[in-house]
């Protein structure tokens, strides 16, 4: 075996040389992690929602009046609707049947379920159609 691995009968004690009888003045310096901190509790400020105001309060009413405001800022916003027998009956034909209406012979799989496509192909193509003809007669 080697010597580190014997007992120590005689172990060094510290605090007998000159200035090393008490340890704390050995040094005057110390760290900032060594001081306190967080000695004291911050509290909520009247306008931060204090337990005593959010007793008090009444969230459905408060609730209530910001959907009614939210609700008319969006109407107003918004164009009004033409209510018209006309205009009812023209929408209606314009939508789109709903797959449940759709009778199950009539459906195809190579077939698509709207005629979003060819409805604007028919549009595209008359107005193609109306500008070739004013070219032609601004060519005559």
């Amino acid at each position: 075996m080697t010597t580190a691995a014997r007992p120590t009968f005689e172990p060094a004690r510290g605090g007998r040389g000159k200035g090393e009888g008490d340890l704390s003045q050995l040094s005057k310096q110390y760290s900032s992690r060594d001081l306190p901190s967080h000695t004291k509790i911050k509290y909520r400020q009247t306008t931060q929602d204090a337990p005593e105001e959010v007793r008090s309060r009444d969230f459905r009413r408060d609730l209530e009046d910001r959907e009614r405001v939210a609700v008319r800022e969006k109407t107003r916003d918004r164009p009004p609707r033409e209510h018209t027998t006309s205009s009812s009956s023209s929408s209606s034909l314009s939508k789109k049947p709903r797959l449940d209406q759709i009778p199950a012979a009539n459906l195809d799989a190579d077939d698509p379920l709207t005629d979003e496509d060819d409805d604007d192909s028919d549009d595209d193509s008359d107005d193609e159609n109306a500008a070739l003809q004013a070219e032609l007669d601004k060519i005559k």
